[in-house]
């Protein structure tokens, strides 16, 4: 059995798995741009790089690479799958 965590992308490692749930309302104003690379609920997501200080988080999700500077991943509300 899966057991869910609700966390934050800064917080997982390389390698976890977990889903979009929703958007933080403080950081509302990218929620258009994360739709539009399809980063919608329900959206399975791996942690491919993790932040440095001038690097993004890079997520595969279906295949693709996805580069989110650290307000964009703020944005996102995640749970991980353990």
């Amino acid at each position: 059995m899966e057991h869910i965590v609700n966390t934050y992308l800064r917080e997982l490692s390389v390698g976890a798995i977990g889903y979009i749930v929703g958007y933080d309302k403080v950081f509302k104003g990218y929620q258009g741009k994360l739709l539009s690379m399809g980063l919608t609920p329900g959206t399975q997501f791996m942690i491919i790089r993790q932040a440095s200080q001038n690097c993004p988080i890079i997520l595969e999700i279906q295949g693709n690479l996805i580069g989110l500077n650290q307000p964009e991943a703020d944005a996102l509300c995640v749970e991980e799958v353990d």
